[in-house]
């Protein structure tokens, strides 16, 4: 009975009061749903290929309305519009999971229709179906809440642009086109978006950060602005390395290009979240 109790405390400690009081991540429960993601990106690999969808650009620009939808769906959570035990699904990581089941359950009736010959284009029936859910949860956003931080809408795209800006002009003028690619320069893109709003959130309105080295290396140094080299020294290499070490094969391919577009949305969640979330004061 002892055993079970300890078992118990330990997965409500580290697992479900975190998610219950939003207090964030842990040490254990980080290296627990980062295995968890590794290990389900080959089922979601397989569910593509099932499918028939590849991780291509055009895919990637049609799931982007899906994370903005998603981000808005976690700001009303930030904002308090949904009550126990529903808020739940809406914090970080159920979210990831409430939204996957939604986004490929829309996937795969975009694709059933162009089978059955109702549409002609699936990706933009997804896509045309992402945007819409995403305008109308902004809409509900800007009816049930005022617009606080305007500024927050330009200091944050305006600097992670610029340091994008900056990378992409380095690469062009040596020669680089590693980093002139668009799939490439957009991962650097939304991790200087999410790296800008943690900065501003954290430097100038007080936020906290919740993850887990995030807030060491802001301990450590006093400053949110070590996020945009952070994130800089993590996924230049990160790119280098999968665009250099992978085999040419057709299964190495998809690979890659699953995980360039689960890094892009493991970037541009957070980033669109906290932006709008400060937008809001929520």
């Amino acid at each position: 009975m002892g055993t079970l109790q300890a078992v118990q405390d330990f997965v409500f400690q580290y697992y479900i009061n975190p998610i219950i009081s939003d207090d964030g991540y842990n040490p254990v429960n980080t290296i627990t749903w980062a295995i968890i993601l590794g290990i389900s990106i080959f089922g979601i690999m397989k569910l593509l290929e099932k499918m028939k969808v590849e991780a291509d650009w055009e895919f990637i620009k049609v799931i982007i309305p899906y994370v903005v939808a998603g981000s808005i769906l976690r700001v009303f959570e930030d904002a308090d519009m949904f009550v126990p035990p529903v808020q739940y699904l809406f914090i970080t990581p159920p979210i990831y999971l409430l939204m996957f089941v939604i986004t490929v359950g829309l996937l795969f009736l975009s694709v059933k229709l162009r089978d059955l010959g109702v549409v002609d284009d699936w990706k933009k029936a997804f896509g045309a179906a992402g945007i819409l859910w995403a305008v109308i949860n902004l809409g509900i956003l800007l009816l049930k809440e005022n617009i606080v931080n305007p500024a927050a809408l330009v200091f944050i795209p305006a600097l992670a642009v610029g340091v994008t800006a900056l990378i992409y002009l380095i690469a062009k003028k040596t020669g680089n086109t590693m980093f002139t690619q668009r799939i490439n320069i957009s991962i650097i893109l939304v991790h200087m978006l999410d790296a800008s709003s943690t900065f501003y959130g954290v430097d100038f309105l007080n936020y906290i950060e919740k993850h887990v080295v995030p807030t060491f290396m802001i301990d450590l140094t006093g400053t949110a602005s070590i996020m945009l080299p952070l994130k800089l020294l993590i996924f230049i290499p990160v790119i280098y390395i999968l665009d250099t070490r992978f085999e040419e094969d057709e299964e190495s391919r998809k690979l890659k290009d699953l995980m360039k577009l689960i890094i892009i949305v493991l970037g541009l969640a957070p980033a669109t979240r906290n932006t709008i979330s400060m937008l809001f004061a929520a």
